[in-house]
This record gives C-alpha cells, sequence and structure tokens, in this order.
C-alpha cells in the first residue's frame, strides 16, 4: 500500500471505477480516498456500497491531497475549478478526465506552474478492462507522470499521446464502446432473424467481439490478416462481408469516430 491522498471530484460511475481499482491495486488506501458528490442518492450508494467518505461540499481534506482527479462532466468543468482553486497547493497533482477540456483551461485556473494531467478513459474502465490515454503539462515531471500512469493501470490500459490528438482518442476509444455496443446490437438482432433465440443470440454476439478482440490483442496481428484467417473462397464469411461492404461499415465508423472528434473540440471551447 502506497500513502497517496487523492480527492475524486465527481463520484459517477468513472469517478467510482476508478476508486475501486485505486483501491484494488493498492494504489492508495480506502481511508486515504475522499469523493465530493452533491447528488444524495450517490452520495449513499458510495457510502453503503464501497464504504467510501463521501462529501457534498468542497472542504479542507482536499489541500491534504497530493492527488485531485477531477471527475465531472465538461459542462460544469468551470465551476468546478472555480471551487477547487481555493484548495489548491503547487504541489498537487491534478488529473482531469473531462472529455475535450484542454490543459490550457486548468492553467488559466491553477497558475502556469500547475501539474496537470489530462486523461480520456472509456467505459470499461468500469470492470478493470478500459483502454485511456494521457497526456500532461510542462511542469509534470517523470515521477509525477509515472503516478497518473499506474492509477489508471489500475483500470485498464494506457498510451502516452500528444494533447494534440486527445480529441482523436475522444472520438475513438472514449466514444467507441458505444459504437462496439451498437454493432453487438445489430449482430444480435440478425441472430434472432435468422432463427436464434435473442438471449442465445445476445450472447453469441457478445462473445464473438470480446473473443475477437482478445485474439487480435494477444497475436498482435494485424485485422486484415487475421479476417483472412476467418474467409475461404466462396463461403459464408465472403457473403457476409459483401454485404457489409454494400452496406459502407467502414465509412460508417470511420464518420463516426471523425464526428466525435469534431464534437471533442467544440467541448474544449469556451
Amino acid at each position: 500500500m502506497t500513502n497517496h491522498k487523492i480527492t475524486v471530484v465527481g463520484g459517477g460511475r468513472m469517478g467510482e471505477a476508478l476508486c475501486l481499482g485505486i483501491v484494488k491495486t493498492g494504489f492508495a488506501k480506502l481511508e486515504n480516498i475522499n469523493v465530493i458528490e452533491p447528488l444524495l442518492e450517490r452520495t449513499d450508494f458510495l457510502r453503503k456500497q464501497h464504504s467510501l467518505s463521501v462529501y457534498s461540499e468542497y472542504d479542507d481534506f482536499i489541500s491534504d491531497s497530493n492527488i485531485l482527479l477531477i471527475a465531472v462532466k465538461p459542462q460544469i468543468i468551470d465551476q468546478v475549478l472555480v471551487s477547487l482553486k481555493d484548495y489548491y497547493n503547487e504541489e498537487q497533482i491534478i488529473i482531469s478526465i473531462a472529455a475535450g477540456i484542454p490543459i490550457s483551461r486548468f492553467l488559466e485556473n491553477f497558475g502556469l506552474t500547475a501539474k496537470i494531467v489530462r486523461v480520456m478513459p472509456n467505459t470499461p474502465c468500469l470492470i478493470g478492462s478500459g483502454a485511456s490515454a494521457m497526456c500532461s503539462s510542462k511542469q509534470v515531471n517523470e515521477q509525477d507522470m509515472s503516478l497518473a500512469l499506474e492509477l489508471f493501470r489500475s483500470v485498464g490500459t494506457v498510451e502516452e499521446v500528444p494533447e494534440s490528438l486527445m480529441d482523436a482518442v475522444t472520438g475513438l476509444s472514449g466514444s467507441g464502446p458505444a459504437y462496439v455496443f451498437q454493432f453487438i446490437e445489430a449482430l444480435s438482432d440478425a441472430g434472432v432473424r435468422v432463427g436464434l433465440t435473442r438471449d442465445q443470440a445476445l450472447r453469441l454476439a457478445a462473445q464473438t467481439v470480446y473473443g475477437s478482440s482478445k485474439l487480435l490483442l494477444k497475436t498482435g496481428e494485424q485485422p486484415e490478416k487475421l479476417k483472412d484467417m476467418v474467409t475461404s473462397p466462396g463461403g459464408t464469411t465472403v457473403a457476409g462481408l459483401r454485404a457489409l461492404e454494400k452496406g459502407d461499415i467502414c465509412s460508417s465508423v470511420i464518420d463516426a469516430v471523425i464526428a466525435a472528434t469534431n464534437r471533442s473540440k467544440e467541448l474544449g471551447k469556451k
């Protein structure tokens, strides 16, 4: 166990997931984590379900934390930053998962010497299988970055990228689970249409996506090569792939990522 003291601003699902990952991996002790969450329903849930220390208002314990983890919606980030300013100290590492909000917004509030780490996680963090990307301000040293990486590795994998690519990450892996769920839903609907029960079709569709992803990651092969392994000349897979090409699924996915990326850029603007 380490002696990290962490304040998590935002007790939503992602804030909850990060708290659980932090405790599970021993990054910090449960008693050294404080959560700020104004919604009474979430406050009660986090206290009863996970024995977390949850507060509805900002207080002096924030100043004692060495890590401030900001896990709120981008629409309320400005009021959160104003509230935190009175409790911030320059030794703290500020980690934000607010989608689309650039590091510069934090530096404007906390000063140019502030240590800011910007992260884009995704919802599979809820089960410890997230895909996150991370960048930081110039003031973040190697030790600080190592701490941030360790924290997010407690809930999945992490990639370091320049901030100029964070909106692209948001469009791809940040929003990506929704695209995958929609694909699973479509596979399941198709399975029902050709005779399977709903439960059977959903289980088969979900396991197919899970297993295919795991195979790609474990082998390190390119998707094209793995696709060829499934495809026999004149076989069933060829027929299915031809139907997907007619529907231009590749272009639709690319358009989805671009649209989400552009929306992330809009959210980052004041």
